[in-house]
């Protein structure tokens, strides 16, 4: 390999890998502390200022999810201020509404709760009684009891000195003092002042917003993104409509789980109902937690409130229905949970932000989240945002399968192959995957960062992805040949014209052999094995070798006799002197097979190939390399080889015969 070979430019490396996002850090790269300090600084302010600002988000996700409602009614011949207060006010009044009946039927629940201490009482006698002296309850009874006791003699063990009996304890004294009218007015209202005044808050900032919203977008622009107009117009639309989707979806989806669970719990005699469900619809905005607590509720007061054991079988019956029908039906229909974030980011943003702003804080965390997404999406200095929370892959595909095959994994490779090919085939996969992943790894070695022991594994790793991979290609085969047989069924057996089929479609391989072999390293003998495995889909006979056989000779007796075309695999793209010297050899051992090779590129768009002289093709996809290897065109004449010994003798003739006229 020459010099200019092993040095290749961060630029050039670039240009190789096509247009792709590159999550990680060069070391040239800024240094990310400037971000760091200013997440801490975000973070101190939310906390301190939660007061504050805590009605602000409410607020701002409010004019999420009513913009839509404010369009429409404009659309509609509205005027804008109509439009804006007539929205405010039927969702303001809905959400008091809602509050007002949760609260009636809490204070009946609260009211009726004594009168279910008798059941209560009597189920738990009745699963001490039920277990015998070696049962879990009876055991947990006895250490309660056991440590009660404990704890009574050690407040009874220390008397006064001298005496018999323990001294009599000051008994508290309150004293009450009538009050004014209005100081106890004060006392009831005080209490009320702070929530009332949030409430007026948001309603206000929600007006406002929404009258607003064209100039704030505007001014935001102006504020954060003015050099960039069109990644900050894609942000901030990225992130309205990703956030009031999920305000709306979920709303949807809530609501399809919340009413028809009211109606079941009323089906069954639960009482209160429509607080079990209007709290279900509630409580299901909490991630993960709030679907929880839906449930407990439910089944407490169905414990509480049957004797038997019957409702409460029937009331997680309902529940176990309505997760299985929301979860596998509504949810993906309505797309109602597609969020953009990952499930773990779900659950670490729900624990900040109620750590930041408690109990609502839970309710806004999926949403203000998603902000942050789209944030770290748009600025660069916060891409660690998107890395973190987003639910999208942070590698590509053949960067992932790169990754493992390093990794010596071919388990986890295999597994993401299966679900590649649930859709794609296995042209597909090793053309846009496995086949850019050797690419990769080539770029490696020829920067000289991957030892021979490491493209050695590499390649064990790779040929047992192929081997895992060989019950989906027989599959497929089997397809092929269905297929087959059903267009013959159907149709006459006409083969098509040379040029007028499926340019993606490649040819039948039975009753063909192929020989497949690596070039010059074992990442070339990897791409030949996946090669070799796409033929043999196509139903021809192939037999794959290493670029290790070809010095000692062990390769021209591997190749079969009736082999119809031998392929040589290159994934250097500078290889093409070296494979001119393996083309002529493998040319004038066989003259009549086909002889061709292939120099791998990574965008699979066909290229114009550099020429060989002697080949019969030269290909750069996957695609290519398979049909030209099946192809029936014959192979090209060989030149024939200069006569070096000849041309000696016939010398040495000459001298003979010059020394014998003398």
């Amino acid at each position: 390999m020459s010099s200019s070979d092993t040095k290749i430019t961060e630029a050039e490396l670039k240009n190789d890998l096509g247009p792709h996002r590159v999550y990680s850090t060069s070391p040239s790269s800024p240094s990310r502390m400037p971000a760091f300090a200013s997440v801490l600084a975000v973070i101190a302010i939310l906390y301190f200022g939660k007061e504050v600002l805590l009605p602000l988000a409410i607020a701002v996700l409010l004019t999420f999810a009513l913009a839509p409602i404010s369009s429409r009614l404009r659309k509609l011949g509205l005027p804008r201020i109509p439009a804006v207060i007539v929205t405010v006010v039927i969702a303001f009044l809905v959400l008091v509404l809602f509050g007002l009946v949760v609260a009636g039927h809490v204070a009946e629940v609260a009211q009726n709760l004594p009168a279910y201490q008798g059941n209560i009482i009597a189920k738990i006698r009745s699963l001490q009684e039920s277990g015998t002296d070696s049962g879990i309850v009876r055991r947990l009874t006895s250490v309660v009891e056991s440590v009660g006791r404990e704890l009574s003699n050690a407040e009874e063990r220390p008397v006064a000195p001298g005496t018999g009996s323990r001294p009599r304890e000051p008994v508290l004294v309150e004293i009450f003092a009538p009050s004014r009218p209005i100081e106890t007015l004060t006392s009831l209202i005080g209490p009320l002042l702070g929530p009332i005044a949030s409430l007026g808050l948001i309603i206000v900032v929600v007006v406002f917003m929404l009258l607003e919203r064209e100039e704030l977008r505007d001014r935001f622009i102006r504020l954060v993104g003015y050099g960039d107009l069109h990644r900050t117009t894609e942000a901030i639309q990225e992130a309205g409509s990703r956030v009031g989707r999920y305000l709306l979806m979920q709303l949807v989806v809530n609501c399809a789980y919340g009413v028809p669970l009211a109606f079941g719990l009323w089906a069954v005699g639960i009482p209160n109902p429509a607080l079990w469900g209007m709290l279900a619809i509630v409580l299901r905005f909490v991630p993960y937690i709030g679907p929880v607590i839906a449930t407990v509720l439910p089944l407490f007061l169905a414990f509480a409130v049957d004797p038997g054991w019957s409702l409460v079988l029937w009331v997680g019956a309902i529940f176990l229905v309505l997760e299985l029908t929301s979860n596998n039906v509504i949810e993906p229909w309505l797309y109602g949970s597609r969020t953009g974030l990952s499930p773990l980011a779900i659950i670490v943003a729900a624990i900040f932000w109620a750590w930041l702003w408690g109990p609502v804080g839970l309710v806004l965390s999926t949403p203000l989240t998603v902000c942050l997404a789209v944030l770290g999406r748009y600025v660069p200095q916060f891409e660690f945002l998107e890395v973190v929370f987003g639910s999208d892959p942070v590698l590509d595909p053949k960067e992932r399968l790169y990754q493992r095959l390093l990794a010596g994994d071919p388990d986890e490779a295999t597994d993401y192959a299966e679900e590649f090919l649930e859709e794609d085939y296995l042209e597909d996969y090793y053309g846009k995957v496995a086949i850019p992943a050797l690419l990769l790894a080539e770029k490696d070695r020829r920067r000289g960062v991957l030892t021979a022991e490491q493209m050695e594994q590499l390649f064990g790793t790779a040929i047992t992805l192929v081997s895992n991979l060989a019950e989906i290609a027989q599959e497929e085969e089997e397809e092929e040949e269905e297929e087959e047989e059903k267009d013959s069924a159907g149709r006459p057996s006409t083969a098509p014209k040379e040029g007028n089929g499926d340019e993606n479609e490649l040819p039948d391989g039975r009753g063909k052999t192929v020989f497949c072999i690596g070039g010059r390293g074992p990442l070339d003998d990897a791409s030949a094995a996946m090669l070799a495995q796409v033929l043999q889909v196509q139903g021809a006979e192939v037999v794959a070798a290493r670029h290790s056989d070809i010095p000692n000779r062990r390769a021209m007796s591997l190749v079969p006799k009736q082999s119809n075309a031998i392929v040589v695999c290159f994934l250097n793209e500078d290889s093409a002197r070296h494979a001119s010297i393996l083309i002529r050899r493998f040319k004038r051992i066989y003259p009549a097979m086909r002889v061709g090779a292939v120099l791998w590129v990574e965008d699979q768009e066909e290229r114009l190939p550099p020429a060989l002289r002697e080949a019969d093709f030269v290909a750069t996809t996957l695609t290519s390399a398979a049909r030209e290897a099946l192809a029936d065109a014959p192979p090209s004449s060989v030149a024939p080889a200069r006569k070096i010994r000849t041309r000696r003798s016939s010398n040495k003739t000459g001298i003979a015969a010059a020394r014998s006229e003398l």
